[in-house]
């Protein structure tokens, strides 16, 4: 009997480890915590990342159109920016952005500090200039100390403000989603639905472009293989990547990372819910037509990929010596 239950447990113990194993050779990998962070320079990126004083108006932040508390996102078609004007584009969640090959949809800038720099600079964005959004900071006492504190020197750059936020934004990652557990051994961490969306997402070949552990972000494709896509917004006429007319709707393939919780999709806000989503994809980039409990499956597996939110105490922004009224952003 003992050596029996012995051979049940050793064989037992030996499924397992196979399952690891082979989900460890799976297209999706696991999130990972964030790599060797400066904590100085990750707080001082979150005060500037919440600090609406870096717009022109002085109401928008970075928080505005990649709010932390939705995703990393602002679950609208197209941002709004100063004076009410509506942008081209969709913003993409902030949350694993680390992990993408580049920045912005058409990967214009090559990291996270590139990109940090060009809102505060965009007119239909926060509407500033580098220029002003520097003598802002200067113009705060407790910010100049911060920024001596963190790079040792007295004079504030814009180098400096983006690798902050940059460094900040690094920090966004989210781990211990359910389908993470799965793929690190815990079999009950999803559902048999679940699983079988999953087996459908690599069979259908969604994995050739939504692979890696940000499901995403690494390549550039064309938004419309098999059907041309009809763009809702001004986007349509965005060229991408090159800037060639002939590369328009090439696009960075954007993470699946908590999807459920970053509509509505596409560059162009255009797909409100995620079924919508997955038949366009379908019909759009694979020339396939998910019945509707295919797309229902696969609809159960992304929302497996909602991970831990990030979690922190919100800064305590320094006060301004400057009280002087500023217009509101959307005022005309």
């Amino acid at each position: 009997m003992k050596r029996t239950i012995v051979a049940l447990l050793t064989a037992a113990s030996t499924m397992a480890l196979a399952a690891v194993n082979a989900r460890a050779e799976e297209p999706i990998e696991p999130i990972k915590p964030p790599q060797s962070i400066n904590l100085g320079l990750v707080e001082l990126g979150k005060k500037l990342y919440f600090d609406p004083r870096l717009s022109k108006s002085g109401f928008i932040s970075c928080n505005s159109c990649h709010n932390l508390s939705m995703g990393g996102t602002d679950n609208i078609p197209t941002s709004i920016g100063d004076k009410w004007q509506r942008g081209p584009i969709n913003a993409p969640t902030v949350l694993n952005s680390s992990l993408n090959v580049a920045q912005f949809w058409d990967g214009r800038a090559a990291d996270l500090q590139a990109q940090a720099g060009g809102p505060i600079a965009n007119p239909g964005e926060m509407a500033s200039t580098h220029t002003l959004a520097l003598g802002v900071l200067e113009s705060i006492p407790p910010y100049v100390r911060e920024f001596k504190q963190v790079f040792g020197t007295d004079k504030i750059t814009i180098e400096q403000v983006t690798a902050a936020i940059a460094e900040f934004e690094k920090t966004l990652v989210t781990p211990n989603a359910r389908f993470d557990k799965w793929l690190l051994g815990d079999a009950s961490a999803i559902t048999a639905d679940e699983k079988a969306g999953y087996e459908l997402f690599k069979d259908s070949g969604c994995i050739a472009c939504h692979n890696g552990p940000a499901v995403g972000g690494a390549s550039f494709q064309k938004m419309g293989v098999v059907e041309p896509y009809k763009a809702a917004s001004p986007a349509e006429g965005r060229s991408a990547v090159t800037g060639k007319d002939a590369d328009r709707f090439n696009f960075k393939v954007p993470t699946l990372r908590n999807v459920e919780m970053t509509y509505p999709y596409f560059h162009d806000g255009a797909a409100n819910t995620l079924t919508e989503a997955v038949d366009i994809m379908g019909r759009l980039q694979l020339g396939r037509k998910f019945t509707a409990e295919e797309n229902a499956k696969i609809v159960a597996f992304l929302k497996t990929l909602t991970g831990d939110q990030p979690s922190f105490t919100l800064p305590i922004l320094p006060p301004s010596s400057d009280t002087t009224p500023r217009p509101h952003p959307f005022d005309k």
